[in-house]
């Protein structure tokens, strides 16, 4: 039987629960929620109640994160705060006496300053393992077509091309994600996920950024303290790399009448995947035998336990961190601090090509 492994959550609103019941389908891995943390009553009374739900032992609860990591009740701790608050509780965590593993939610941060900040900071506390939470390369059709380009079935990837065409933001504690302060923008906020896709599909490290969007639909006739909201509802994104392959993102949240939320194309110079999310398939087709050779494949995972919010890709993030911090067969966590500063830095760099009209390159952004 492997060492238990102690669990706590700092920020328990909607996407700390939905980590709770992800660790509760876990405890056959040897896992334990210990103890959660979260400023917001009304989020601490409702996430107990789910722990009863599931039939977990009743976690300690904290209203601060520093009473959490002083505790000494967990030897990991999962940050699914609002984004503004990660970069505060990232350095406590990692400054802490004891060492701690943390799985972070993205964005990593909403700046590229406190980003790095981070990254430097972790350097110094290599006995902890840091992992970002840009868990969509788990869903299985995405991870499938990762596969499949990874093994060079589609030749060399020239284009990427990724649509999210989707419901609103939801409504969170406070509102704190209707504005650009706090959520670091929509690119960034949102959108992490697909850059890090890009990334991964490309090979590659992104040159500069040239996007569109505005705020055309959503939240426009919402006001908060005297404030009206400022995060972009659509956007085009194009990304170019540094082995030549594009990337492009079309960014719709107003589009609730979609049969996919996301749809995946990559086009190489011998084939072309792609995969669609919620239907679950991928499609991998070669360019000499043309449409009628295009095969379909549903694929599955079976280590998948629990759904939950997306597609199952949030539990296997826990399976995949859990192994690298029990040493099998990794020297890193599977998602890095400099994955979660690229994803954010091409986020950023497409926030700020829409507020000056022109390309942002990712050095620019970098020596901020």
């Amino acid at each position: 039987m492997e060492e238990m492994m102690r669990y706590g959550i700092v920020g328990v609103g909607m996407m700390g629960r939905e980590h709770v019941a992800n660790l509760a389908h876990l405890r056959s891995e040897g896992v334990v929620l210990t103890c959660i943390a979260d400023p917001h009553p009304p989020s601490l009374d409702l996430t107990l109640d789910l722990a009863r739900s599931l039939g977990l032992p009743s976690p300690q609860a904290f209203s601060g994160h520093m009473e959490l990591l002083n505790s000494g009740l967990c030897d990991v701790v999962v940050v699914s705060s609002p984004n503004m608050t990660h970069f505060g509780i990232l350095m406590d965590i990692i400054q802490h006496p004891k060492p701690h593993h943390i799985l972070v939610e993205k964005p990593l941060c909403t700046t590229i300053q406190d980003c790095k900040k981070v990254v430097e900071a972790a350097k110094q506390r290599p006995e902890i393992l840091v992992q970002v939470g840009l868990e969509y390369r788990y869903m299985p059709p995405v991870a499938k077509l990762i596969e499949v380009v990874k093994s060079g079935t589609l030749g060399h990837v020239k284009m990427v091309a990724i649509r999210e065409h989707r419901f609103p933001f939801l409504v969170k504690v406070n509102n704190w994600n209707r504005f650009n302060i706090n959520s670091g923008g929509t690119l960034v906020e949102k959108c992490c996920h697909f850059f890090d896709l890009m990334r991964l599909f490309a090979g590659a490290n992104p040159v500069r950024v040239m996007a569109s969007g505005a705020i055309d639909v959503n939240h426009k006739d919402e006001v908060y303290d005297g404030k009206v909201p400022d995060i972009i509802d659509n956007a085009y994104v194009i990304v170019e790399f540094d082995n030549g392959s594009r990337g492009m993102l079309d960014l719709c949240m107003f589009a609730e009448a979609s049969r996919n939320e996301q749809e995946i194309s990559v086009v190489g110079d011998i084939g072309k995947g792609e995969a669609f999310v919620p239907e679950n398939i991928v499609h991998v087709g070669m360019r000499k035998n043309g449409r009628d050779g295009v095969t379909t494949i549903k694929p599955e995972d079976e280590r998948i336990k629990y759904d939950g919010l997306h597609h199952g890709s949030s539990y296997l993030e826990h399976l995949n961190f859990l192994a690298a911090i029990r040493g099998q067969g990794s020297s890193g966590p599977p998602v890095n601090l400099h994955d979660g500063l690229l994803s954010v830095a091409i986020g950023v760099a497409g926030q700020l090509s829409i507020e000056k009209g022109r390309f942002v390159t990712i050095e620019e952004v970098l020596s901020q």
